[in-house]
């Protein structure tokens, strides 16, 4: 039983950590308080091969195994959330294309999408449909050698700078059970028909957009049907998203770490009554119980992502690494802020910016309730075993 990371592992977690450190947190504030665009860090995310996470090294990826793949979110979130999120959909989406898709679109898609020349994200919710996704309305007419879609997404993080945008839509909405008629389109930027409505505004998870699209009678090849036959999709959909979840899972671990660091240095420096207030065991107790909830998550995330790298269906791991990880990182980001007290609210202190990203994790990628369903279900199937 090792619960160490391997040198290479640790290598790799250190030059993420210095490149987060150096180019990402000391312009966090700054760029999330103003709404700007991280142009510079996508950019030198390429030069890393960051965007290449989940493609195979045959399409000039990564292929970072899964322990690797939640230390590079976890120490990006620990200096800003939304970055993260620039890569989360994208290794979601391109995950799912390297196991899902046909050769051809392996070949068409990949290389570009490994070296960051293009982007991608993921269109699944609707105003509708979140949880439910059998309950999407998006439909796809199929009419000759293209599909005809009509319908609508939201909250689809990276939609500006998705090419293309793999989308959840009813190849057959009379099928039933409706995930039977299910499938997943490839759509293209400039897809006629295709548009992209607005940022939505947030209260958290800035610097990458979570946008509103549309598709009006848009008109897309046959041949963008990932792997090329209908009905597929909801399947596609279920196994990228284990994935996903460990990559949430990371995030919250990440925000969860940058709390109780900012928490543990603070106390550090701030007096009251002649002390240090880390002398005080009112603070002690915040600080130690955010240690056991950064150290408990951070287990159960690599567990989670080693036990995918052993070839294993992760949905009960996953599930729990997930839900507990994000339930720690809102806890510690409110014990972080009360151990501030009114500095914790200002703006100007990094623990107001945790505060914020925190709950989005215990929503995205299924929110908490339904993981416990998902981890129940596992139990009850003996597909899951604790003890």
């Amino acid at each position: 039983m090792d619960f160490e990371l391997n040198d290479e592992q640790r290598l790799f977690r250190d030059t993420i950590r210095a490149f987060a450190d150096k180019e990402i947190r000391p312009v966090a504030q700054e760029w999330e308080a103003a709404g700007r665009h991280p142009a510079e860090i996508i950019e030198r995310m390429r030069g890393l091969g960051l965007f290449g996470l989940t493609v195979p090294a045959e399409y000039g990826g990564l292929a970072v195994d899964m322990v690797s793949f939640a230390l590079v979110f976890e120490e990006i979130s620990k200096a800003w959330m939304g970055i993260a999120g620039i890569l989360g959909s994208h290794s979601l989406a391109c995950w799912m294309i390297a196991r899902h898709g046909t050769d051809d679109q392996k070949r068409r898609l990949l290389p570009d999408l490994a070296s960051g020349a293009r982007r991608t994200g993921i269109g699944l919710t609707e105003p509708g449909a979140g949880t439910d996704l059998q309950g999407i309305r998006t439909t796809a007419r199929r009419d000759g050698a293209h599909y005809v879609v009509n319908g609508g997404k939201t909250w689809i993080t990276n939609a500006r700078h998705a090419d293309p945008l793999p989308v959840l839509v009813k190849t057959d909405p009379a099928a039933r059970p409706a995930h039977r008629g299910m499938s997943v389109l490839l759509v293209d930027a400039a897809t006629p028909g295709y548009r992209v409505l607005r940022d939505l505004p947030k209260l958290g998870y800035k610097g990458t957009e979570s946008c509103e699209i549309v598709f009006e009678d848009a008109r897309v090849p046959a041949a963008n049907l990932l792997g090329g036959v209908e009905g597929r999709g909801m399947q596609q959909v279920l196994s990228a998203l284990e994935t996903g979840r460990i990559n949430v899972a990371a995030r919250s671990l990440g925000i969860a770490q940058a709390a109780y660091d900012e928490a543990l240095a603070y106390a550090g420096q701030r007096e009251a009554f002649g002390r240090k207030i880390h002398d005080f065991q009112a603070v002690q107790l915040k600080i130690a119980d955010m240690a056991v909830k950064v150290q408990a998550a951070r287990l159960l995330v690599y567990w989670a992502a080693a036990s995918a790298d052993a070839g294993r269906r992760v949905d009960m791991e996953a599930g729990m690494a997930k839900t507990f990880a994000s339930e720690a990182a809102i806890d510690c980001a409110l014990a972080s802020m009360q151990v501030h007290g009114g500095y914790g609210y200002s703006k100007e202190f990094v623990v107001e910016r945790l505060y914020r990203d925190a709950p989005l994790m215990s929503i995205g990628e299924g929110t908490n309730d339904i993981m416990r369903t998902v981890i129940a279900k596992a139990l009850i199937a003996g597909k899951g075993r604790i003890g």
